[in-house]
């Protein structure tokens, strides 16, 4: 079971990381679509800090930059679950701040991502709970420990 992806690179930034792009992409959508249980396609856009900030202001309302950003799919548009983008600076930004490596936060970033596709939200404690126990329960299956402990 796994979600099949298309990667549009919008950064060098992202070329230039030495990340293994398709490899932490894989690995994370079959963590997620293994504990999230929904398979599908999704479409991911890794770009910069500017367009990630015209996306968070123009989708959101929010003139500031950020690490993800995720657009689900009507119902009808299935198999395909939605839209996820990444700001390579602030994903960038955080890995270091937390003194993780990128690929184990991208991975944090792309499951998260997913599970808002599929329907999970934080907007109240009680979502935001089920959500985090499902990232968590994803992260660790990868050999990733708890994000929100670090």
């Amino acid at each position: 079971m796994s979600v099949t992806f298309e990667v549009r690179v919008e950064s060098d930034d992202w070329q230039n990381s030495g990340l293994q792009i398709d490899a932490v992409c894989q690995r994370a959508f079959a963590a997620a679509a293994a504990i999230g249980n929904v398979v599908g396609e999704v479409s991911l856009l890794l770009t910069g800090h500017g367009e990630i900030q015209a996306l968070n202001r123009d989708w959101r309302g929010k003139d500031t930059p950020t690490d993800v950003l995720s657009f689900a799919s009507a119902a009808e548009d299935r198999p395909f679950l939605g839209d996820i983008a990444i700001g390579f600076g602030v994903a960038s930004g955080d890995a270091t701040s937390r003194n993780i490596e990128l690929d184990q936060h991208v991975s944090h970033l792309l499951i998260h991502g997913y599970l808002h596709l599929i329907g999970y939200d934080h907007i109240d404690d009680t979502e935001a709970a089920k959500m985090i126990a499902l990232e968590v329960a994803a992260l660790a299956s990868l050999g990733w420990p708890d994000p929100y402990s670090i």
